[in-house]
């Protein structure tokens, strides 16, 4: 009959390394999940940038075209006091 240690020492070794194979795929997996995760950090950077871009060109615009009202009803207003 086999003693215990015999039983137990091999089932160990096994584990040990099934333990040690589990953190390197895990560490791959980690990796991989990283990567995409920067990429996704990157494009939603992009966008923000994008949309703060057009967000600026919109208040310019909208600067612009107060301006012009205001000269607008300046003139009306000297106008109307003339007539």
């Amino acid at each position: 009959m086999a003693e215990p240690q015999d039983l137990i020492l091999p089932l160990l070794r096994e584990m040990r390394t099934d333990i040690r194979e589990l953190g390197q795929n895990t560490a791959r997996e980690f990796t991989v999940v990283k990567q995409r995760l920067d990429q996704i950090e990157g494009r939603l950077a992009n966008m923000r940038e994008a949309i703060n871009g057009e967000s600026v060109l919109g208040r310019y615009a909208a600067a612009e075209v107060e301006e012009r009202l205001d000269a607008i009803e300046k003139r009306l207003a000297v106008l109307e006091k003339a007539g």
